[in-house]
């Protein structure tokens, strides 16, 4: 049935006293087979009629009269009732309080007649004095009172109130009656029942689709309620609808508004009884979800939305406002899926129009999403794709891509739609998800489009195509386009509109994190990290994601510096944030808990370092992003090779250089620094020199010591030490290279029989390891350099400053008392605990017994205070003692 084909029958309404009064009117309705008894609405009812005045109104179906029938069948007790069925027509002061009276009459309570003729104070005070004489409390429940226009016979009502205290008046109906419930309110004398108090619970709902024969499961009923809202009508047409069906659990997700039985009910106890420019209204507003009265009447173009809305609410027409003191306002769920689809079958074309008019009013007042949801619904991908732009909301794809809200509503977009706009909203999506080459794919294409189309861009298209661009040299960056774009964008973000910057300022901070990204790919370490910095300092709601990545790409350029604690506490920082948003392995920061691993291994924190690799090596598995996976090899090998297992950590290296992809230029060169390390430690010298062939445009300082190590390996001790004194002696040179430097001069000294030099250039080296407790590098040539603290205190000192209890990656430690100094055997035995050897082969190597050996060992568990074999090994590192 379609709405627009209602007619509205003429009506005769009216009152003649010379006829018989309607006995009807008097009955107290009879209770359906299908009724459902609700005990406590019955309670809130008992409690009401303690007071002058309660009123019960809903929306039509909701079980009003139902429920105060029941209450007046089981629950009145003594109390004499006067029902009373009111409609249209009655409202005229004789014909109301005719039926009052003759309802009190039939009640039990004796009143006076009431005359033909006009209903004075005269006739009212008589039969208040009449209600007042009654023994008892006496309930009038008057039924579809709201249906009465005009004040007189409210008037009245009122008058008759205030002059009996026995009087308890039940008012019922879809909205307020024109009495001052003001005043009852204020003074706690009304006692109100609403459309919500009315709304069936689980257990009520089932025991109604239990009494048509539908038996359905607690999923599926708690999906009824939502979708029927609790709507008792709606219920049991639910229930008509899914009687015999073989399975009502699937019925229950197709069940609409537009159901043909729900239908004819909203046509005819909704729609029929409103004019036909209501009824217009109804249609065009319900493709929208929850709006305000501005909205409205932008959509229907209609300056007096406000008042048709306020009605519509107070006769419970299923709409209702949404939260409280808001002027927003949804219809039932069901009611609007009729509207809808009577909207699409009878006016196809003004869908469109409506969805276009509401996206443009969102749009213009900041609503963003709902927006671009009607532009959706409307077909308008390119006008959706254009607000996102415009409005400088591209970060918000970048960050969620297909998963957050925006990124669901563009879900389903054709692919054949090849706009600029569309193709740049692809390409945020495309990143935001991971997929950098797609996200390359697509905005080659939409900047292939935009030259083509000239320059007349908008400022968010502008905005967007610097943000893709910085994001997208992150995955292979040229310096030099780095270098160029980053100031240009900075200025254009600088002129930019401020209140759309404002209502998305995670785009400046995507534009940092992204040229941060940018200089760190492209190996511009110093200024990549201020910027990354910057990014990490920023606040935007919705922008932890972005945080997460700034902190721990910051992390490791801070470790790749030799800024160990800063380091550290970017780390930290990433990984909090990540716990408190939830994040799974996929998304977990990887870099940062490789990052905490370096910290700890630099320190020479193993137990550490160990635990942070472990945690790390999942999250770098194939597949990874970023530079973690190449981070997690250069600090597994370096943990390889303090274990002595140098082809190992060589085999490591050599195959991050060959599969991982996207690692930056600083983080490419350390690994081949470090394997050329390796190489030459292994013999392997012409492999090494091949490789750091390779680095030859470099200027780098750690590239130029290894190569003062390959020098030394070639026998040119003479040049190998100009090399190293040249980058140990420079300004600005990073830590860890500052340190292998000095370290590398003391072993060219040692060899030369310098002792002199020897230990000024590992006094040196030991000052730079000092500040950040740098003790693997000092650990890996200790063998060969430990001889130089003989008969020097000073340089004893500065070395046992280096200690691990200066801020280790998992927090301060304290390092334990030995009472009593190992012996030289002791020790001996101890750094085969350390490697792990079993005692027989730690007797082998020591030429002595094996009971001689767990003697010793026995002694080293006393001495240290352990009760263990590992705890001893932990605490003499803690020591120094290994």
């Amino acid at each position: 049935m379609s709405i627009e084909l209602i007619v509205d029958p003429p009506r005769t309404y009216g009152s003649d006293q010379a006829s018989a009064l309607l006995a009807s009117k008097f009955v107290v309705p009879a209770a359906p087979p299908f009724m459902v008894s609700r005990p406590g609405l019955l309670d809130r009812v008992t409690e009401g009629v303690a007071g002058p005045v309660t009123l019960v109104t809903g929306v039509a179906g909701s079980g009003k009269t139902q429920l105060l029938a029941a209450w007046a069948r089981t629950r009145a007790g003594d109390r004499p009732v006067a029902w009373i069925t009111l409609e249209e027509g009655d409202e005229q002061a004789s014909t109301f309080w005719t039926y009052v009276a003759e309802g009190l009459r039939r009640a039990g309570v004796q009143v006076p007649s009431i005359a033909d003729g006009a209903v004075t104070r005269a006739v009212l005070g008589r039969l208040a004095a009449a209600v007042a004489d009654h023994p008892t409390d006496i309930v009038l429940i008057l039924d579809g009172a709201s249906q009465l226009p005009g004040p007189e016979w409210a008037s009245g009502l009122e008058f008759l109130l205030s002059h009996v205290d026995n009087l308890r008046v039940v008012l019922t109906g879809r909205w307020d009656p024109p009495l001052p419930l003001y005043r009852y309110r204020l003074a706690g004398e009304l006692h109100e029942l609403r459309t919500a108090d009315l709304a069936f619970t689980p257990a009520e709902a089932t025991t109604l689709l239990r009494l048509h024969g539908v038996d359905l499961g607690a999923d599926d009923t708690a999906a009824l309620l939502e979708h029927t809202e609790g709507w008792a009508a709606g219920i049991r047409l639910c229930a008509c609808a899914m009687q015999g069906s073989a399975d009502p659990g699937r019925l229950v997700q197709t069940i609409s508004g537009d159901e043909s039985t729900i239908a004819e009910y909203f046509i005819g106890e909704v729609l029929r009884i409103q004019p036909p420019q209501v009824r217009r209204f109804l249609l065009e507003t319900s493709v929208l979800d929850a709006f305000t009265p501005d909205l409205a009447g932008a959509v229907t173009e209609r300056p007096d939305a406000a008042r048709l809305l306020a009605t519509l609410t107070r006769e419970n027409a299923f709409i209702q406002p949404v939260g409280a003191g808001a002027e927003v306002y949804r219809y039932h769920r069901l009611f609007a899926e009729l509207l809808r689809a009577q909207l699409a079958w009878t006016e196809p074309e003004e869908v469109a129009v409506l969805h276009r008019r509401a996206a443009a009013w969102l749009v213009a007042h900041g609503q963003l999403a709902e927006a671009v949801g009607h532009a959706v619904q409307a077909g308008d991908w390119a006008g959706a794709a254009s607000m996102v732009i415009e409005d400088f909301a591209l970060g918000a794809l970048v960050i969620e891509g297909g998963g957050g809200r925006l990124g669901a509503l563009f879900a389903s977009m054709p692919a054949h739609l090849e706009e600029p706009e569309t193709l740049m909203i692809r390409a945020a999506m495309a990143h935001g998800d991971g997929d950098h080459a797609r996200a390359a794919e697509q905005f080659t294409h939409a900047s292939k489009l935009l030259s083509v189309r000239g320059t007349d861009d908008g400022d968010g298209l502008t905005a967007s195509c610097f943000l893709m661009r910085l994001l997208l040299l992150a995955d292979g960056a040229d310096p030099e386009q780095v270098a160029h774009l980053a100031p240009v964008a900075r200025t254009f973000l600088s002129v930019a509109p401020a209140e759309r910057l404002a209502r998305h300022p995670v785009l400046r901070m995507l534009v940092l994190a992204a040229e941060g990204l940018a200089r760190s790919g492209s190996g511009d370490v110093d200024e990549a990290a201020t910027v990354l910095a910057e990014a990490a300092a920023a606040t935007a709601a919705g922008a932890e994601p972005v945080r997460i990545s700034s902190l721990e790409n910051l992390a490791l350029l801070e470790a790749h510096r030799g800024r160990l604690a800063r380091a550290e506490a970017s780390a930290r920082q990433a990984i909090e944030l990540a716990t408190r948003r939830g994040l799974g392995k996929d998304r977990w920061p990887a870099a940062a808990e490789v990052a905490l691993a370096w910290v700890a291994l630099e320190r020479y924190d193993i137990e550490t370092a160990d635990r942070r690799l472990r945690a790390a090596q999942h999250l770098c598995a194939n597949g990874t992003t970023g530079p973690g996976p190449a981070a997690y090899a250069l600090v597994r090998a370096r943990r390889l090779q303090t274990r002595g297992e140098l082809r190992q950590a060589s085999n490591v290296l050599a195959a991050a250089r060959e599969g991982v992809s996207g690692t930056p230029r600083w983080l490419s060169r350390e690994i081949a620094v470090n394997l050329s390390r390796l190489l030459i430690a292994g013999g392997r010298v012409n492999e090494a020199s091949g490789l750091l062939d390779g680095w030859t445009d470099s200027p780098a300082a750690d590239v130029a010591v290894a190569r003062a190590a390959l020098l030394l390996a070639q026998g040119q001790a003479g040049a190998a030490h100009e090399v190293a004194r040249t980058v140990a002696d420079a300004a600005g040179v990073p830590a860890p290279v500052a340190l292998d430097a000095w370290l590398l001069l003391a072993m060219l000294a040692d060899g030369q029989d310098d002792t002199v030099g020897a230990r000024e250039a590992l006094r040196r080296a030991l000052r730079v390891a000092g500040p950040e407790s740098y003790r693997r590098p000092v650990h890996q040539v200790w063998s060969e350099l430990r001889r130089l603290l003989r008969d020097d205190d000073r340089l004893i000192v500065q070395y046992r400053a280096l200690s691990p209890g200066a801020a280790t990656a998992d927090g301060p430690v304290t390092d334990p008392v030995v009472v009593e100094q190992l012996s030289k055997r002791e020790l001996d035995v101890l750094r085969g605990m350390a490697e792990m050897l079993p005692t027989e082969e730690i007797a082998a190597s020591m030429y002595v017994s094996v009971n001689t050996v767990k003697t010793h060992v026995r002694s080293i568990l006393r001495k240290l205070s352990a009760s263990r074999r590992n705890e001893a090994v932990r605490r003499a590192r803690a020591l120094r003692l290994i």
